[in-house]
């Protein structure tokens, strides 16, 4: 078939929150141009140990990537730009596909890049929110929006078969922070002139009503600031800059001055500062002067809202920090939602926040946090400015896709498509269908390294972390006996069973019964006798402990 077509694959983001990649193509299916949207991490919870990060499998993009026109960054989010310097390697081993994004996103890429050695250099061409760029047969424009992050787009990306509108992360803020308003006018002329389909955020789909404006939580934060006697630390998302701005420009109504802890809010505040975004504010304290300021008179605005081990919270709370300290009495602050998955190393931190007499306050206490994201009514007021042909819900897991598809159809979208990650879609022509499983999935960058688990050894690092390891070595000498006792090493593995024995003694007999239950003419066979030793370790612990660890047999002769 050599019909133009429209298409949209998303590789990340559909079906979880985190990890947003999505392709747009035109043409026929042999020789389709690209753009990329987005390109974002999501992070490794325990059941990936060692793992730093976790990217979209681009297999798919990298066979296409000769005809990659663009990639467009909405916003800077990790969730959104977090996986580029990773992946643009792969993407553009000639580093020749353009990259388009805001000056903010820009600034956060290269002071990303300068902390990261070995990252590539990427010239990336800045836009401002509603201006329009070309790319191969796409027109893009860009068209403002509010969400929790400075300069966010969404993109009207048009073809010869229509507009599809891809919303990025947004909200209909009436008050925000800093930035203009989302331009619910750009929206109106889309939907006048005809929007095939509305690629939109899912995340508040089963929230009704409208989100709370950022003022709003600046009020609350400023309440909460006054009341408190002590010491008060918020923690908040690094590349929150409206919230940032909220929590400083309370703390200065307050009299308080402000402290920043952490090496990626600094990072941002310093991009942020760059361009103005912190302009009127008073400057930050130096931890060095933290001491000589009355425990009434400061605010700490700083990193450690989901539990990371590494932030400047849990360091507090474990009093790991040269210059700076929580004392009884003091208060801290989450203005932040918990990341599903992250509950347990939030409350480790707060129980040890507690014990020293801290006192906690979340979003259910007053209100100092509000999402980024759009609750159903200004859902509806989306469909109400574009009126689009064709829903599909994005940037979810599969509750909040599925309650999305339901307000789209019951909002009259007349045809709402159920994609997942690796469904390829074809919007035009013709009526919306899913037409391909396309290769997907998650793949690891650990350390120096990228790859897929089996690649990496992350499967063989979690039996480890259940079951220890145990190392044998046998030696056989020219007669195809045992030049000496093995050596066995176990790591990871218990001393004794429930009887008291010895279980490394236990495995060890195993080894030797095993090795001499093998004909001494068939001992030529090394292979024959790792296998067997293998088992009879395996089944060894298994017996005494209920559990199998891994088992690492080397055979050699002399």
């Amino acid at each position: 078939m050599n019909m133009d077509e429209f298409v949209f694959v998303p590789l990340g983001g559909v079906g979880e929150i985190g990890m947003n990649l999505a392709m747009y193509g035109f043409g026929p299916a042999k020789k389709r141009e690209w753009i990329v949207v987005d390109c974002g991490v999501t992070f490794p919870g325990p059941h990936l140990p060692g793992v730093d990060l976790v990217l979209p499998d681009t297999r798919f993009l990298e066979a296409e990537r000769d005809r990659v026109c663009a990639i467009v960054i909405t916003h800077a989010h990790e969730d959104h730009y977090g996986a580029l310097l990773a992946l643009y390697p792969r993407i553009s081993p000639e580093g020749t596909v353009p990259v388009h994004a805001t000056a903010f996103t820009a600034g956060l890429l290269e002071a990303k890049a300068q902390s990261e050695p070995g990252a590539p250099k990427i010239d990336v061409t800045v836009f401002e929110p509603g201006d329009t760029l070309t790319a191969g047969p796409f027109e893009i424009g860009t068209v403002t929006v509010t969400h929790s992050i400075p300069e966010p787009v969404s993109l009207a990306i048009t073809t010869p078969l229509g507009t599809v509108l891809h919303t990025g992360d947004w909200k209909d803020d009436e008050d925000p922070a800093m930035g203009p308003k989302t331009d619910r006018n750009a929206f109106e002329k889309l939907g006048d002139k005809g929007v095939l389909a509305l690629i939109c955020d899912s995340t508040n789909a089963m929230r009704e009503g409208v989100s709370p404006s950022e003022k709003e939580v600046s009020e609350g934060l400023r309440k909460v600031i006054e009341a408190a006697e002590g010491r008060v630390a918020v923690t908040t998302f690094s590349s929150n800059v409206g919230r940032i701005r909220s929590i400083a420009e309370a703390a200065r109504d307050c009299g308080r001055q402000v402290l920043l802890l952490g090496r990626s809010i600094k990072r941002v505040v310093d991009v942020a500062s760059d361009l103005g975004y912190m302009d009127g504010l008073p400057p930050f304290l130096a931890e060095e002067d933290f001491t000589h300021i009355p425990r009434s008179k400061v605010v700490i605005i700083l990193t450690g809202s989901q539990g990371e081990p590494r932030a400047a919270l849990a360091k507090l709370s474990r009093d790991e920090m040269r210059d700076v300290a929580l004392t009884s009495g003091d208060t801290v602050v989450y203005s932040s939602r918990m990341i599903p998955g992250n509950e347990k190393a939030v409350i480790e931190t707060q129980n040890r926040l507690i014990d020293m007499g801290i006192e906690i306050i979340e979003d259910r206490d007053a209100l100092v946090h509000v999402s980024g994201h759009p609750r159903r009514n200004e859902l509806r007021s989306m469909y109400k400015w574009t009126r689009p042909a064709i829903g599909v819900p994005v940037h979810g897991e599969a509750a909040h896709l599925s309650a999305h598809a339901k307000l789209m159809s019951e909002c009259g979208i007349r045809d709402v498509v159920p994609a997942r990650n690796g469904d390829l879609v074809r919007l035009a022509p013709g009526d919306p269908e899913i037409i391909a499983d396309i290769p997907h999935g998650e793949i690891y960058k650990d350390g120096l390294l990228i790859g897929s688990g089996d690649d990496l050894g992350v499967g063989d690092r979690r039996r480890l972390s259940f079951a220890g390891h145990v190392a044998v070595s046998i030696v056989l000498n020219k007669q195809r006996e045992l030049a000496a006792d093995p050596d066995l090493v176990a790591i990871g593995v218990p001393q004794v069973d429930a009887r008291g024995e010895d279980i490394e003694d236990l495995m060890f007999d195993a080894a030797v019964e095993a090795f001499e239950s093998i004909p001494r003419a068939r001992r030529r066979d090394l292979e024959l006798v790792e296998r067997a030793v293998h088992g009879a370790v395996r089944s060894a612990a298994r017996n005494a402990w209920g559990k199998k660890p891994l088992v690492s047999v080397l055979v050699s002769s002399a």
